[in-house]
């Protein structure tokens, strides 16, 4: 018994030390987001002498924060849209047909989960410049169908076999249509998993820095939040201060998000684990 709780304490300080370690980072930025620009060149680590509230004023204005932001949420909303839209009927699809060409579409579809986006990047602009893909945030939403999809379709082809074909069935000889049926019966005995994926690609569709970088033209009206960041640093001089202050204002959207659903995401890995 005394083993027991000496490891259980014992592993509770290696999680207390990994969960300082992850958080001293952003403990940094918010630290710095409230400093002048010399406090911040002196001496990262230390504490201000007085607290700068007016950095996030004169960023919040600078980047036109609320355009922005309605910027990410729009290019969030609509990859999301599609993500889950396209995804779950093709991992529904590819799980109930049992055939080679079914299997050989699947590892197809997955396959680029193994491929780094940065090895295709220069391919993609070249293939985007081809098909004239609108270059705002409109066009930047639909790209996220793509990118996501390997890992949607893997999770909702993993979960679909826990549902029984039989319901497919009487659905069927009741009259329903195939996509009658996906739609009004299956889809909704899919949201552990589906919101399980919703969570993880909010997350990463609205910070994600690279793919808007890349993409997107460099008009204010078409940026979004992460984007605004780096427009505090030049060549020269870089004003750390405001960029730490546009990551805070870009990241706490997400945040307060992650932690208002985190029991959505346990409760979908769980059920994926269990019933997959």
């Amino acid at each position: 018994m005394n083993k027991s709780k000496k490891s259980l304490i014992v592993m509770e300080l290696v999680l207390l030390a990994a969960v300082i370690l992850f958080l001293y980072p952003i403990f940094l930025v918010l630290l710095n987001s409230l400093k002048s620009f010399k406090e911040v060149m002196t001496d990262v680590t230390a504490f201000p002498a007085i607290l700068h509230f007016e950095n996030y004023f004169y960023v919040w204005n600078n980047i036109n924060y609320p355009k922005l932001f309605l910027n990410n949420t729009i290019v969030t909303g609509l990859a999301i849209l599609g993500i889950i839209l396209f995804s779950s009927l093709a991992g529904f699809m590819l799980s109930r047909t049992k055939t080679r060409l079914s299997w050989v579409i699947y590892i197809f579809c997955i396959s680029p989960m193994l491929i780094p986006f940065q090895t295709i990047m220069i391919t993609l602009i070249k293939f985007l410049n081809i098909i004239k893909l609108p270059n705002n945030i409109w066009g930047l939403g639909t790209l996220y169908w793509g990118f996501a999809a390997p890992t949607a379709i893997f999770m909702y082809h993993g979960f679909v076999k826990s549902i029984p074909r039989e319901i497919d069935e009487s659905a069927l000889v009741d009259g329903a249509s195939t996509l009658r049926m996906f739609y009004s019966i299956i889809f909704p005995l899919l949201k552990p998993i589906t919101s399980t994926i919703i969570i993880i690609d909010v997350m990463w569709v609205w910070n994600d820095f690279l793919l808007p970088l890349i993409f997107l033209n460099g008009t204010k009206e078409s940026k979004t939040l992460t984007l605004a960041a780096y427009t505090f640093i030049g060549q020269y001089v870089t004003d750390w201060q405001y960029t730490m202050t546009a990551i805070v204002l870009a990241v706490i959207p997400s945040i307060l998000f992650f932690i208002l659903m985190q029991k959505n995401i346990v409760k979908g890995v769980t059920a994926g684990a269990v019933k997959g």
